[in-house]
């Protein structure tokens, strides 16, 4: 294949935080002609819901832009229905989670314009790309559940149309500024570094660490992560009822220091019930904690059978033991074996801009073959 020089990219993202940011700014980072045209990180379902309207009059005029970039927020097939401008570009779609399948009681009380938006955005894409395998599986094989709520008129082959589209690429890591240390191995050190939200099971990891203080099992906890305007109502209870045991409680603005509480930490645990990658994890991981995540969603891809529990009974026997003898947790990680480099922004840009190469070589042997 005839590698041609890299197109001016075109990045569009209506949520332009947390790993948003991150994954754009380091795919810039490759680059050198693109532009970046984006909404701050606020009110997500807004920006889902009303980010391509937000948009359209934001976006410049098309000059030498060849390929547009955005996450699966935007609603690609509402914003090229207000600007049929940036039809002809080759349009592709990152999926940091899907709305197909968040957690709901009943199928019935989900809100499907969040899984409509993403379906049609799909099929206005070019390439799909998915942080994990986890991620395209579960989506592609949840369209259906989606389009059967529709009174009538169901399209057809959805997946089918979709699924050619779709590649996995996962989240790019930059690990240079990370490191682990000698740990001290006296009382167990867990770290929860997650958004505090109810997606992330708060409730469930902070009914394990009750009962473990109500056997007088000691631990000292770090809870980490970004708090919202609307923070479940565990936080509060449990900064006063874990008082003695909380070394670290919110958000930490500081890169560094955040790494060295990841660093200083034995444990760090996931009790998710919407999880996609796991940046964080991975991240405690990489600091050299020991992770206990749920068999299910993202992480059997990610990590060994031994570091997943089955329910919160097994989560609790496990801390349980390792809070008795941190040194367990100490060695359980010394012999947890890892491919970081797969994760790695080295691993992960260059298959990237091999995407964006593919594209170029597409559109250019199109335009020789009129």
């Amino acid at each position: 294949m005839q590698v041609l020089s890299y197109p001016k990219v075109m990045f569009i993202e209506p949520f332009y935080g947390g790993s948003h940011k991150v994954l754009i700014d380091t795919f810039t980072g490759s680059l050198t002609d693109y532009e970046i045209i984006t909404l701050p990180a606020k009110k997500w379902h807004w920006r889902a819901r009303c980010g391509a309207l937000s948009l359209h009059e934001l976006i410049p005029s098309i000059t030498s832009e060849k390929i547009l970039f955005c996450s699966s927020v935007l609603n690609l097939a509402e914003l090229l229905g207000l600007r049929p401008d940036l039809q002809p570009l080759k349009k592709v779609v990152y999926f940091h989670e899907n709305q197909l399948i968040y957690p709901v009681r009943d199928i019935k009380e989900r809100d499907v314009q969040y899984s409509y938006n993403q379906i049609i955005t799909c099929i206005a894409a070019d390439v799909v790309l998915f942080n994990s395998y986890f991620n395209q599986s579960s989506f592609l094989d949840n369209i259906k559940k989606i389009t059967k709520l529709l009174p009538d008129w169901r399209p057809k082959n959805l997946k089918q149309k979709i699924e050619c589209k779709c590649q996995v690429l996962y989240f790019p890591m930059d690990f240079s500024h990370i490191s682990a240390h000698d740990k001290l191995t006296n009382i167990l050190h867990i770290v929860w570094p997650h958004r505090w939200e109810f997606d992330k099971g708060p409730e469930d990891f902070f009914s394990v660490l009750m009962k473990l203080k109500e056997e007088k099992i000691p631990f000292k906890l770090s809870i980490l992560g970004e708090p919202f305007t609307d923070n479940p109502p565990i936080f509060t209870t449990i900064k006063l009822v874990l008082k003695e045991e909380i070394l670290n409680f919110g958000y930490i603005q500081s890169k560094s220091d955040y790494y060295n509480i990841l660093a200083s930490s034995h444990v760090v645990v996931s009790t998710a019930k919407h999880e996609f990658f796991g940046v964080a994890m991975l991240e405690a991981v990489y600091c050299g904690c020991y992770p206990l995540a749920p068999n299910s969603l993202v992480y059997p891809e990610i990590y060994p059978s031994n570091c997943l529990y089955s329910n919160l009974e097994d989560l609790q026997n496990r801390l349980k033991a390792f809070c008795v003898d941190p040194s367990q947790a100490v060695e359980a990680r010394r012999q947890l074996i890892i491919d970081f480099d797969k994760y790695s922004s080295k691993t992960v840009v260059p298959k990237f801009k091999q995407i964006i190469n593919n594209l170029v070589y597409f559109l250019f042997y199109l335009k020789e073959n009129r």
